[in-house]
C-alpha cells in the first residue's frame, strides 16, 4: 500500500504543474509578517526580560538613603542629673571653700531628634535563600514554554497557508475548466443556431444550448469570486492586502517519506512536559518555605545634628538576618497537596495528548490515503470521459446522434475535469493537514 501510495503522489507531482518554491517563499513570509507570531515574540522578550529579573535577585541591593527631622514638642525623656549630682557638687564647694562645682538643673531631652540628619549607603543581599533559586528555574522554564507555543502556533499557521494556497490553485483550475466549458457551449449554440436556420433540428436543441450559456457563465462566475475569496483569505494569512496577486511558476517537488510516526516529537507534548517540569520547581518552591533564609546587610554612612560632618559623625552598621518558619498552621503543607494533585493531573493530560496525537496522525494518514485513491479514479474517470466525449462530439457532427447525447457527453466531461480538479488538491490539502499531524515541516 506504500509503494502504491508513494506512486500516486508522483503522479500528482507530474500534474500539479505548480512549484512549491513560490509556496516555501510565502511561507517565510506569513511567519515573517503574521501579528500573532509578533504578539508571540513580544511574550517570548518579556519572559526574558523576567528571568534577568529573577537572576538579578542574587546580586547585591545597593541604596541611598539620608533623613533629615526637625522637631519640637512631643515625649520627653526626664534625666535628673541635678538631683544626683548638686549634693555632690555642693559638698565639694564646702570642702575647697570655693564656687567650682555649679548647680546643674535636671533635663528633659525630647525623643524626636531635632535638627539631626543621617546619610547612609545602605547595601542588602540574598546568602541563602532557596525561594530565589526555583524562581529562576521557573522563569527560565517559562521562557521555554513561550518558545514552544509560538512553535505550535508556527506549525499551524505553516499549515494554513498551505491549505489556502491549495485552494487557490484549486478555484484557478476551476475557472479555466468552466472558461473552456463555455467555449464549448458558445461553440455548440453557434452550431445549433446555423443547423436550426437550416432546418436541419428543432427550436429546443436552440433553447437547451442557449440555457448551457447562461449555466456554464452563471456557474463561471461563481468559480471567479471563489477564486477571490481564496485569494482575499491567503493574503490575510500573510498579512498582506487581500486583493495582491499570487505567483505561481512550474517544477514541483514531492516528499515521499510519509508513513513514519514522529507525534512524539510533536510541540503540544514537549508544552505538557515542561508544564510537568515547571510544577515540579513549584513543588520545591512550596518545600524550601520550611528551610532558613540567610541575608546580609551592611549601612556606611554619617549622622549628627547641625549638618556637621567630622571623624565622629562616621560610622558603619553591618549584620545577618536568619528568618526560619517554624509553624504556619500547615499551609504549605496543603500547597503542596495541591501542586501533587496539579501534578497528578498533568500526567493524565500527557497521556490523552499522546492518543490524541496519533489518533490525529493515523486519520490525516487514512484521509490521505483515500484522497489519493479518490484522485486516481477521476483522474482514470476524467480520461474516459474525454473520449466520450470526443467520441459522441464527432458522431454528432456526422448527424448521428442527438444533441441531448452531446450534451450529457459534454456534462460528464466538464464533471469528471472538476472532480479530478478537487480530488487532486484534496490530495494536497490531505497531504498537508498529515505534515501538521506528524510535525514533519522544517523551519529554515
Amino acid at each position: 500500500m506504500k509503494n502504491k501510495t508513494l506512486t500516486l503522489l508522483l503522479v500528482i507531482c507530474g500534474y500539479l504543474g505548480y512549484s512549491q518554491s513560490k509556496l516555501d517563499g510565502y511561507i517565510k513570509t506569513g511567519l515573517k509578517n503574521n501579528e500573532v507570531i509578533k504578539q508571540h515574540n513580544f511574550d517570548i522578550n518579556k519572559s526574558m526580560y523576567a528571568l534577568k529579573e529573577a537572576r538579578s535577585l542574587f546580586y547585591p541591593s545597593v541604596s541611598l538613603n539620608g533623613t533629615y527631622t526637625k522637631a519640637e514638642g512631643g515625649r520627653t525623656i526626664d534625666i535628673p542629673v541635678g538631683d544626683m549630682l548638686n549634693p555632690v557638687y555642693n559638698t565639694l564647694n564646702q570642702i575647697t571653700n570655693s564656687n567650682a562645682f555649679p548647680t546643674l538643673q535636671n533635663q528633659s531631652v525630647l525623643i524626636n531628634p531635632d535638627n539631626f540628619y543621617d546619610a547612609k549607603i545602605h547595601t542588602t543581599m540574598p546568602l541563602l535563600n532557596f525561594e530565589i533559586i526555583y524562581n529562576k528555574r521557573i522563569k527560565a522554564q517559562q521562557t521555554t514554554l513561550q518558545k514552544i507555543e509560538l512553535e505550535i502556533y508556527q506549525r499551524e499557521l505553516v499549515k494554513d497557508i498551505k491549505i489556502a494556497y491549495y485552494k487557490y490553485l484549486q478555484s484557478l483550475e476551476g475557472i479555466k475548466i468552466y472558461e473552456d466549458a463555455l467555449a464549448l457551449v458558445k461553440e455548440n449554440q453557434r452550431v445549433n443556431h446555423s443547423l436550426f436556420k437550416n432546418d436541419k433540428i428543432n427550436r429546443t436543441a436552440v433553447l437547451r444550448s442557449d440555457n448551457e450559456v447562461i449555466r456554464i457563465q452563471a456557474n463561471l462566475e461563481t468559480a471567479k469570486q471563489t477564486s477571490k475569496n481564496a485569494q482575499a483569505y491567503f493574503n490575510f494569512l500573510l498579512n498582506k492586502k487581500l486583493d495582491s496577486p499570487i505567483e505561481t511558476d512550474l517544477n514541483v517537488t514531492f516528499p515521499s517519506d510519509l508513513a513514519a510516526d514522529n507525534t512524539t516529537n510533536r510541540e503540544e507534548l514537549k508544552k505538557l512536559n515542561e508544564v510537568k517540569e515547571i510544577n515540579n520547581n513549584i513543588s520545591k518552591l512550596t518545600e524550601s518555605h520550611w528551610l532558613p533564609t540567610l541575608g546580609g546587610f551592611a549601612d556606611f554612612g554619617f549622622q549628627d545634628f547641625d549638618f556637621d560632618v567630622n571623624k565622629d559623625s562616621r560610622y558603619y552598621f553591618a549584620g545577618l538576618s536568619l528568618e526560619w518558619n517554624i509553624f504556619s498552621g500547615n499551609k504549605n503543607k496543603y500547597k503542596l497537596k495541591q501542586v501533587e494533585e496539579d501534578n497528578k493531573k498533568i500526567n493524565s493530560q500527557i497521556d490523552n495528548v499522546k492518543q490524541q496525537l496519533l489518533l490525529q496522525f493515523q486519520v490525516s494518514q487514512n484521509n490521505l490515503k483515500s484522497a489519493l485513491e479518490q484522485f486516481n479514479a477521476d483522474n482514470n474517470q476524467k480520461a474516459s470521459a474525454k473520449k466520450y466525449n470526443d467520441d459522441i462530439t464527432k458522431l454528432y457532427k456526422e448527424g448521428q446522434t442527438i444533441y441531448i447525447e452531446l450534451l450529457d457527453a459534454q456534462n460528464q466531461w466538464v464533471n469528471a475535469q472538476l472532480n479530478a480538479n478537487i480530488s487532486l488538491y484534496n490530495s494536497w490539502i490531505a497531504f498537508a493537514e498529515m505534515e501538521r499531524a506528524n510535525a514533519t515541516f522544517t523551519f529554515k
